[in-house]
C-alpha cells in the first residue's frame, strides 16, 4: 500500500468515528432532557450518569473483552431510575 491509500483510509476511518462519537452525544443530551423532564430526583440522575461515565472510562473491574461489568453497572443505574418517584410538583407547576 502506497502512503495516499493509508491516508485516505484513516480518513474514512476518523470520520466514521466521529460520526458514531457525534451520535451518542446527540443521544446523550437527549437522555440528559428527558431525566430532567421526567422530575427525578437527584440521586438517581447521577447514578445514571456515573453508570455511563465508568462505561466510557478505559477503567474497569474486568478487562475490557469481558463486559459484564460494564452491563451490571449500567442495569443497577436503570434499575435505580426505574424505582425512583418523580418529585412532586413546585409551585410554579411540573
Amino acid at each position: 500500500m502506497d502512503a495516499t491509500t493509508l491516508v485516505v483510509t484513516g480518513a474514512v476511518v476518523a470520520a466514521a468515528l466521529l460520526a458514531v462519537a457525534l451520535g451518542v452525544l446527540v443521544r446523550l443530551v437527549r437522555a440528559r432532557r428527558a431525566l430532567r423532564r421526567a422530575g427525578l430526583p437527584t440521586g438517581p440522575r447521577w447514578v445514571f450518569w456515573g453508570a455511563v461515565a465508568y462505561l466510557l472510562l478505559p477503567t474497569d473491574l474486568l478487562p475490557d473483552p469481558v463486559y459484564l461489568d460494564d452491563i451490571a453497572v449500567l442495569l443497577l443505574a436503570l434499575r435505580s431510575l426505574r424505582a425512583a418517584r418523580p418529585l412532586p410538583p413546585g409551585p410554579d407547576g411540573p
